[in-house]
This record gives C-alpha cells, structure tokens and sequence, in this order.
C-alpha cells in the first residue's frame, strides 16, 4: 500500500482508499453527534414539539400552517398577516409575541403544501430529511465523492437548519444542480433555475453569468421555466396571490431591511454587517451597492473568459451571490457547500485550503452561539471561500500562461 519512500522516513499520504475511510467515519461520527443533540433537545421539549406537546415557535411553524392553509382553498390568506397569525395560533396552541409572516411568492406554497398533508412531526422530520438529502445527493454529484454525502450532512450549517426546519438545504440544491448540468443539459439546467424564483434574491448574479459565458440555451430555458413554474402556481392559487406576494414582500423589506425586526445580526450580508455594526441605512446601502455591482462586474469578467475551469467559475459565482445580496438571512449558508464541492471538482483541497476553510467553520456555528450571535460573522465565512476560489483562479491564470510561454518561445 505504501511505496519505498516510507523506508526513507518521509511522510507519505494515506492512500485514498484509507483516506476516504476515515473522512467518512469523521463525518460520521459528526452527524451522530448533531443526531443526539437534537434528540436531547426534543427529549426536553427543546426540538419539534414542547413538553405540552405543542410546536416549538420556529420556521417551519410557518410553512406547515400555510401550507395547511392553501390545501383548505385559502392561500390568499396566507398574505394576510392577521388570518395568517391566526391560523399560527391555532396550530402552536397558545399565545406568542414573534412575528412569523409569509413572505414567499406563490411557487413555494405549492411546495409546502406537501408535508403539511401529514401531522406537524411527521411532516417537519420528513422535510428536513428530504431536503437534507437532496441537498447531500448534490454536494455528492458535484465532488464526484461518495463520502461527500456524509460529508455534506456533517457540515456545520446542517444542526442550525435542522433546528429551524428551513429551505436553505432545498435553496442550495437547487443552485448545485443548476450549475452542475449547465454544461451538459442547458435545458434541464434552465428548468431547475426556474425553481429559484422562490427565493429571486438568490437568483440575481445568474443572468450575467450566463450571457457572459455564451450559455443562451440555458438562459433561455431558465425564462420558460420561470414563466412556467410561476404560471402554474398562479393557475393553482390565482393570479391574485401574486398581487398579495409584491404587497408582502414592500412589508418584508421594511421589517428586514429598514427596521430589521428579527436583528441585523441575520442578515449576512455587506448591508446588514455595517447596521450590525452602527453605520447609517445610507452607508450600509452604499457599501452594499459597491459589493452587489463589485460582484456583477467580477461574475461578467470572470465567465467571460473561456480559459477558467468551469468549477472556479461556478464557486466564484455562488461566493458572488452571497455577496450581492441584501438579503441573506442565516439559513441561506448551505450554499457554500456547493461552492466548496465545485472547488474540490476543480482538485483536491491543499494544505492552506484546508486550513483556512477549518478556520472558518466556528463561523458558520455563530448565528446558533449566544456570545458570537451580535454580528452576521457567518458572511465572513463566504468570503473565506472566496479567498479560496481567487487563489485557484490566480494559480490557474499563472498556469495558462506559463504554458502559453511554453507552447511559443521567443
């Protein structure tokens, strides 16, 4: 298994055989750790349910309730704060004082509408394992690695998700699968992304990278698909819940984006760091301006040119989306797993990659710490990965030319 080298004493890497091996029994050994922690919470009525048997006021609260609704025939109420709350009150079983609208378009009811066909715990484990494993099955299909599905079910961001029964997992795979497809089948590519437009804001550098990289097959299925995904959702609802989603969504910026009555510290985002840290709403929109235009124009240069691996592309791009944004909540962080996988498509990860992506990962746990909660500090993990991703392209450009230097002397 080892090569005569060992006889020398110089270290030799484990083969990958062994190395694979013990990666997934690490990650294993993770998600055994997450899966006895969430059931001590819900042992303590903690997770799911409280020890009244109630539901615990999280996210899913919220899809499970309006997805109850829109199978009662009732959707527009779901934009409707106070029927909406009402139907919350119902469900949970007792007063609360958080504020859980629905801010979503049309599309994603027709989503949540399936685990609300079962009881509230059934249908909240059935979603989180469902979207967990599209998710895993992604990062997988894109690394080329088998142990990257215990691997991306090992991640950091994965408990926190798990708590809140949000769609960052379903968010993430849907941009993985995008990506992963472009090449090879632009139309089931266009079609996916269509999907996206349940959360458009994640969906904005797309376009760019697209026409820069001569990809018209895939934008213009992405617009069929836009138009059909959302077509059938309004036959389904009516056009009118379109009409009560733009209204909900002016409410939704001023309660994010003006006020932030969640906190700033969700928001992981160039906006909401600087209001994080006390700088004007005037400031803050400048420096996100800045970093939205920063990354449009690096996305446009970068898929421009053909002599960078489509992998460094689509890591750049997903680091890019996450910068662009105003609005990037905590749950939105999965998609860096589908950035890191595409980088590990493009080679394996060296010393200094694993090293500063390890550093990171105490980032990625702040939003669930008490005393690392007060700032979106889990940005700063997108950019780690984007630090990465520029160092590939760098070493990749040095490469072309040295090779170019090669192929014609002076």
């Amino acid at each position: 298994m080892f090569d005569s080298r060992a006889q020398s004493g110089r270290k030799v890497p484990l083969p990958l055989r062994a190395r694979e091996k013990f990666i997934f029994w690490t990650a294993f050994a993770i998600c055994v750790c997450y899966a006895e922690f969430l059931a001590s919470g819900y042992r303590q009525g903690l997770w799911i349910i409280d020890k009244a048997g109630h539901p615990v006021i999280d996210d899913f609260v919220v899809f499970w309730t309006v997805g109850k609704m829109a199978l009662k025939g009732a959707a527009l109420s779901a934009y409707d704060w106070n029927r909406e709350h009402a139907a919350e009150l119902a469900a949970i079983g007792h007063p609360f004082w958080q504020l859980l609208g629905w801010y979503y378009p049309p599309l994603f009811l027709a989503v949540v509408m399936v685990p609300a066909t079962l009881p509230y715990v059934p249908a909240f484990i059935v979603w989180c394992l469902v979207t967990l494993g599209l998710y895993a099955a992604t990062v997988a299909s894109i690394a080329h690695r088998r142990v990257a599905f215990i691997v991306a079910c090992a991640a950091p961001w994965v408990p926190i998700e798990l708590i809140l029964g949000q769609n960052g997992f379903l968010s993430a795979a849907i941009i993985g699968l995008a990506l992963l497809q472009l090449e090879r089948r632009p139309a089931l590519s266009g079609l996916v992304l269509g999907l996206l437009s349940f959360k458009p804001q994640l969906a904005i550098l797309f376009p760019f990278a697209l026409a820069a990289g001569g990809y018209w097959r895939a934008f213009g299925w992405a617009a069929l698909g836009l138009c059909l995904w959302n077509g059938l959702a309004a036959a389904l609802f009516g056009f009118e819940s379109y009409v009560a989603f733009v209204h909900a969504m002016s409410i939704a910026a001023d309660n994010h984006l003006v006020h932030s009555t969640p906190g700033w510290y969700k928001l992981q985002s160039p906006y909401g760091l600087a209001r994080a840290l006390g700088a004007s709403s005037s400031f803050a929109w400048c420096l996100q301006i800045a970093a939205s235009l920063s990354a449009a124009l690096g996305v446009t240069i970068c898929w421009q040119n053909k002599a960078i691996s489509f992998e460094i592309k689509a890591a750049l791009l997903i680091c890019a989306l996450m910068i662009a944004t105003p609005y990037l909540l905590h749950y939105d962080i999965p998609i860096i797993g589908a950035g890191a996988a595409f980088l590990f498509r493009d080679r394996p990860f060296d010393k200094f990659e694993l090293v500063a992506m390890g550093a990171a990962i105490p980032l990625l746990f702040a939003p669930a710490l008490p005393g690392l909660s007060v700032l979106p500090i889990a940005l700063l993990a997108a950019l780690v990965l984007l630090i990465v991703a520029l160092r590939r392209l760098r070493a990749s450009r040095g490469s072309i030319q040295l090779s170019h230097a090669r192929h014609n002397p002076a």
